[in-house]
C-alpha cells in the first residue's frame, strides 16, 4: 500500500474517545494554547516531575508497536512462519494419514531442526543489539518542573514522554508524540511518512477556526512519526505510544517492507526450487505407480523426494548467517538495524558521505574572527556569539565552536545587557539564519550568520572599526579573494552581518533579512583524521569507491580531499545538479568523486542517480540535511550522535564514526553472503542432478530405488552437515570485490555441475545391479545408493564452497569439517547398525568400500575441473 493509501486509511479511522487514548484532537485544535494544556491537566509551564512519572504508570512507554521488542514465542513464530515450513509440515501429515508415522516423525524433525538453530542466533544476536542500542539515546527536549528548582528544559528519552509535557522542537528533531503547538516560529514539518506528500507543511500555534477532514492539515497539529524540517516551536503531548495515530498504524507501516535485492534473489531461488517439486513430484509418482503398480508406495515415494527437493535448510541458513553477522558487528559497537542491510554492504560499492566527522577530526575549533580587511575583530566574534547564544533552533558543530571560543576566551560583556527578541532559523535554502536582539537602550539589532554567498546577497554595507561604507564589486571582490585563501588553507568561513531595526517590532520575518551590514568573517578549521587516509585506501581495496556529497564550497573541500589522498577531479557543484536532467545526473555522477554546495535535495537526487546507474549504494550522514539521501540510500549509515530523522532514516548505526569501521561491515556482509550462496549451489546442482537420477532409476528398476523412509533419513543426515555452514571461512579473493546477486549464474551452475552427480548415481547403480547382482535385492540396491548419495552431497560442498583447490589453498572452518566427518561416520556405520536394519538397510559388502572410495574420489575431482572451467568462464 502506497502512503497515500496509508493517509486515506488513517484519516478515515474515528478518532478514539477513550480517556487513555487522549482528547478529540479537533476540539484541542481549536482551543487557545492554555486551554489546550489544561485540557490534558498540564500548564505550558510543564508537569512537575511526581506527575510525569505518575502519568507514565498510567499511559506506559511511549513505543510505537513495532517498536516493542519481540517475546520468544513471537521470535519463535516468526522463525516457524514460513512457506518452506508449511510445506514441509504440510507433507508430514499427508505421511502420517497415509501410515507413514516414521516418515512424518523424520519430517518435523528437520523442520524444527531448523527453527531451532535460527531461533537461536537470532535471538543471541537481538539480545546483543539490544545492549548497543541501549547506547542510542533518542530524547525530547521537556520542560519538567522538580521540588527544588524552576521549571527548565531537560532532554528526556523519548519513551518516557507522557501526555501533558511540554516539548521543545528544533530542525532535525523527530515528533515525540501526538501534539498540539503552543508556540511556533516559521515551523516546517516533514509528515510525509504519514501522508505521502512530499512537501513539508507549515504549522502555527493560533487555535484553529476552520472545520477540517483530515487532522494532518490542522495547522497547529503535530503527529508521531514526522519531523522538523526547519524553524522552531513549543506543544503539549496530547497521546503517545500506541495512542498516537503512528501508533495506529504501527503494525501496517512495519508489513510495508520494500524488498531488496537480497530479498529477491533468495525468493527467485526459492520458487526455482519450488518450480522443481511440482514438476519433478507428479512425474516421479506417476512413473513408480505405473511402473510398479503400488500407488501408496508410489505416493509416499513421491513425498519424500518433495522433502528432499524443499530447501528447508535455506531459512536457517539465511537467518543465522545474517545474525552471526550482527554480533560480529556489535563487537565493533555497529548497531544492526535491519539485518538484510548486512548483505546490502557486501554489494556496496559506491559509498556517499559527508566531509566532516569522516575525513576530518569532527572537532571543529573556532580559530579567526576577522573584518572584511582581514584583521581580528572583537565585534565579529561577540556578534557571531550572540547569534550562537540566543539562537534555539538545531545548534551545529559552529555554533558549539563559537561559544567554546568565548569560554575559552572570554570577551568582556559579551551577552551582558542583551536580551532576545525573535529569531528567524536556519534553513538549507536560504543557508543562513538570524537572530534579533534588544541591548540595553532598547535597540533591536538583527545579526545574521551563514554562507558567504548568502550573506553576501543581502548585505548592502561594511563596517571596519569606526568605518562605515557601501558595499560595491571591489569589495566583493577582496572578500572572496580573502575567503579563498581562508579555504585553501583549510578554514570553514561563515560571514557575519547586522542591521539596527527602527522601528522595533514584536515579531520579524524574512523580510527584514535585507540592507544588511557585513562586519565580517569567522573561520573554523577541522583537520583530517589521522586514520583518513588509510580507510580511503583500504576500502578502494575492497572495491568501493568513495564518494564526498557535502553543503560545504568547493575549494575548502578540496584541500581536505588532497590531505586524504583523495583525488577531487572536478567537483560538482549544487547548481549544476539543479540543472541536469535524472539521466544526465546518473551519467556524470558515476565519473564524479566529488560534490559540493549541495541541498538536501540534491543530495537525495545524486544517490538515487548513482544507483539507477546500476550501483549498490551507502551514504553515511548524521544531519537532518541527510536524512533524504539516508532513506534513498540502499544502506544508510548514522551515528549515535546524530539528530534524530538521521538515526531513525539509517539501517546501521555506529557508536563511532569511523570509515575503519564500514570497512569490516563490508567485509562481513561478503561473507555471509559467500556463505549463503553455498548452500544456495549446493541445493540447486544437488537437486538438478537428483531429477535425473531418482526418473532414471524409477523409470527401469523393478522396486523404488530408495525406500521413502531412507530418503527421509538421507535428506536430515545432509541437512544436519550444513547447518554449519555459517561458520565457514571465506576466501580473501572473494571478500576483495562488492558481491550482488546473479540468478544467472546460479542457474548456470547447476546446469554445469549438478548432472556429474547423476553420472556417478549411475556408476552405483550399475555397480549394485551388476557387480552385487542386488536386481533381487532392493534392501542392498538401497543401501548402496543411500551410502553412495550422502557420502557425495556431505563431501562435495568442500568442493563447490571455493573457487579455489579444497583442502589445500582454501580451508573449510573446524566446524563443518566436524560435521562433515561426523554425517559420513554415521552414514557408513548406518548399514551395520540395529537403526539401519530398522531403516530397511542391510550390511554392504567389503569390496563395495574401495570402489565407492575410488567413485568419490573420481567425482570430486571431476566436478572440481568442471568447476575451474566454470569460473574461467563466467565467474564465482
Amino acid at each position: 500500500m502506497d502512503a497515500p493509501s496509508r493517509r486515506a486509511r488513517v484519516t478515515n479511522r474515528p478518532l478514539p474517545d477513550q480517556p487513555e487514548s487522549g482528547p478529540d484532537l479537533f476540539a484541542v485544535s481549536r482551543l487557545s494554547p492554555l486551554d489546550a494544556c489544561a485540557r490534558v491537566g498540564s500548564t505550558p509551564q510543564g508537569l512537575s516531575q511526581a506527575a510525569a512519572k505518575r502519568r507514565l504508570k498510567q499511559f506506559g512507554l511511549n513505543v510505537a508497536t513495532r517498536e516493542r521488542r519481540a517475546t520468544i514465542p513471537q521470535e519463535l513464530w516468526g522463525r516457524a512462519r514460513n512457506p518452506l515450513n508449511a510445506l514441509l509440515l504440510t507433507l508430514a501429515i499427508v505421511s502420517y494419514f497415509l501410515g507413514d508415522v516414521r516418515a512424518s516423525v523424520v519430517i518435523v524433525t528437520m523442520v524444527v531442526l531448523a527453527i531451532v538453530t535460527a531461533f537461536v542466533q537470532e535471538h543471541r544476536s537481538n539480545n546483543a543489539a539490544a545492549r548497543l542500542r541501549a547506547m542510542v539515546h533518542t530524547t525530547a527536549t521537556v520542560r519538567r518542573k522538580t521540588p527544588h528548582t524552576e521549571t527548565s528544559f531537560s532532554e528526556v528519552p523519548i519513551e518516557q514522554l507522557v501526555p501533558g509535557d511540554v516539548v521543545r522542537l528544533s530542525a532535525g528533531d523527530m515528533i515525540p508524540g501526538d501534539l498540539r503547538l503552543l508556540e511556533a516560529k516559521d515551523l516546517f514539518i516533514n509528515q510525509s511518512a504519514l501522508t505521502g506528500e512530499a512537501m513539508p507543511a507549515e504549522k502555527h500555534a493560533q487555535a484553529s477556526d476552520t472545520d477540517h477532514d483530515d487532522p494532518f492539515d490542522v495547522p497547529n497539529l503535530c503527529f508521531m512519526g514526522a519531523n522538523v524540517v526547519s524553524g522552531y516551536g513549543e506543544g503539549v503531548l496530547l497521546r503517545t505510544g500506541r495512542a498516537t495515530y503512528f501508533g495506529q498504524l504501527a503494525d501496517e507501516l512495519a508489513e510495508q517492507h520494500v524488498p531488496t535485492a537480497f530479498d529477491e534473489g533468495i525468493n527467485r531461488f526459492t520458487w526455482l526450487m519450488i518450480r522443481f517439486i511440482v514438476v519433478m513430484v507428479p512425474t516421479v509418482f506417476l512413473i513408480n505407480g505405473l511402473t510398479k503398480h503400488d500407488w501408496l508406495e508410489a505416493l509416499l515415494f513421491a513425498v519424500a523426494v518433495a522433502v528432499g527437493l524443499t530447501p528447508e535448510m535455506l531459512p536457517m541458513i539465511v537467518t543465522v548467517n545474517l545474525a552471526k553477522g550482527a554480533m560480529a558487528m556489535s563487537r565493533d559497537k555497529v548497531i544492526v538495524k535491519r539485518l538484510n542491510a548486512i548483505q546490502n554492504f557486501g554489494a556496496m560499492d559506491v559509498l556517499c558521505t559527508d566531509k566532516t566527522g569522516t575525513l576530518t577530526q569532527d572537532h571543529i575549533i573556532l580559530k579567526r574572527c576577522l573584518n572584511i580587511r582581514g584583521e581580528e575583530s572583537d565585534k565579529v566574534l561577540q556578534y557571531a556569539f550572540l547569534n550562537s547564544h540566543f539562537q534555539s533552533g538545531l545548534r551545529n558543530l559552529l555554533d558549539n565552536a563559537v561559544l567554546a571560543h568565548v569560554n575559552l576566551h572570554p570577551l568582556w560583556g559579551a551577552d551582558g545587557g542583551w536580551s532576545k527578541v525573535d529569531e528567524i532559523p536556519f534553513d538549507f535554502t536560504r543557508r543562513r539564519m538570524s537572530v534579533v536582539v534588544a541591548r540595553k537602550d532598547g535597540k533591536h539589532i538583527l545579526i545574521c550568520k551563514g554562507a558567504i554567498e548568502e550573506i553576501f546577497a543581502v548585505c548592502s554595507g561594511y563596517e571596519i572599526g569606526d568605518e562605515i561604507g557601501r558595499l560595491d564589486e571591489s569589495h566583493f571582490q577582496i572578500a572572496k579573494e580573502e575567503t579563498i585563501a581562508l579555504n585553501s588553507d583549510g578554514f570553514r568561513v561563515i560571514a557575519v552581518a547586522y542591521k539596527e531595526l527602527d522601528p522595533p517590532k514584536a515579531a520579524y520575518s524574512l523580510n527584514d533579512e535585507g540592507d544588511l551590514t557585513l562586519l565580517g568573517y569567522i573561520a573554523f578549521l577541522d583537520p583530517p583524521k589521522e586514520t583518513a587516509r588509510a580507510a580511503i585506501a583500504a576500502l578502494a581495496g575492497k572495491g568501493v569507491r568513495v564518494k564526498i556529497l557535502t553543503g560545504d564550497n568547493d575549494i575548502i573541500t578540496r584541500k581536505i580531499c588532497r590531505e586524504v589522498n583523495l583525488d577531487p577531479g572536478e567537483i560538482l557543484l549544487g547548481s549544476k545538479v539543479e540543472r541536469l536532467g535524472d539521466r544526465e545526473l546518473a551519467d556524470v555522477a558515476t565519473h564524479t568523486s566529488v560534490f559540493a554546495k549541495l541541498t538536501p535535495t540534491q543530495k537525495e537526487r545524486t544517490v538515487r542517480a548513482l544507483r539507477a546507474s546500476g550501483h549498490v549504494v551507502g551514504f553515511l550522514g548524521d544531519g537532518i540535511n541527510d536524512s533524504p539521501a539516508l532513506k534513498a540510500a540502499d544502506v544508510g549509515i548514522s551515528v549515535d550522535s546524530a539528530v534524530d530523522i538521521a538515526k531513525d532514516s539509517a539501517d546501521i548505526i555506529l557508536l563511532e564514526k569511523n570509515l575503519l569501521v564500514l570497512q569490516d561491515g563490508i567485509v562481513e556482509g561478503r561473507r555471509i553472503f559467500g556463505n549463503i550462496l553455498k548452500y544456495i549451489r549446493m541445493g540447486a546442482s544437488s537437486n538438478f542432478g537428483n531429477m535425473f537420477s531418482v526418473v532414471g532409476a524409477s523409470m527401469f528398476l523393478p522396486f523404488l530405488p530408495m525406500a521413502p523412509i531412507q530418503v527421509l533419513t538421507n535428506n536430515l543426515l545432509y541437512d544436519f552437515s550444513q547447518t554449519t555452514i555459517p561458520t565457514d571461512n571465506v576466501d580473501e579473493d572473494f571478500l576483495a570485490t562488492p558481491r550482488r546477486w546473479d540468478i544467472s549464474n546460479i542457474f548456470k551452475f547447476m546446469i554445469f555441475i549438478g548432472p556429474i552427480s547423476s553420472i556417478f548415481d549411475y556408476m552405483t547403480y550399475g555397480v549394485m545391479l551388476f557387480v552385487f547382482h542386488a536386481w533381487n535385492n532392493p534392501a542392498l540396491f538401497q543401501t548402496g545408493w543411500f551410502v553412495e548419495s550422502l557420502l557425495t552431497q556431505t563431501l562435495i560442498i568442500h568442493i563447490i564452497r571455493t573457487a579455489r583447490i579444497p583442502f589445500i589453498e582454501s580451508h573449510a572452518s573446524p566446524a563443518l569439517i566436524a560435521t562433515t566427518i561426523i554425517i559420513c561416520a554415521i552414514g557408513i556405520a548406518l548399514p551395520f547398525s540395529w537403526a539401519g536394519a530398522a531403516l530397511g538397510f542391510t550390511p554392504l559388502p567389503w569390496s563395495y568400500w574401495p570402489i565407492i572410495a575410488g567413485m568419490l574420489l573420481a567425482y570430486m575431482v571431476l566436478t572440481h575441473l568442471v568447476k575451474l572451467w566454470f569460473v574461467r568462464r563466467w565467474g564465482f
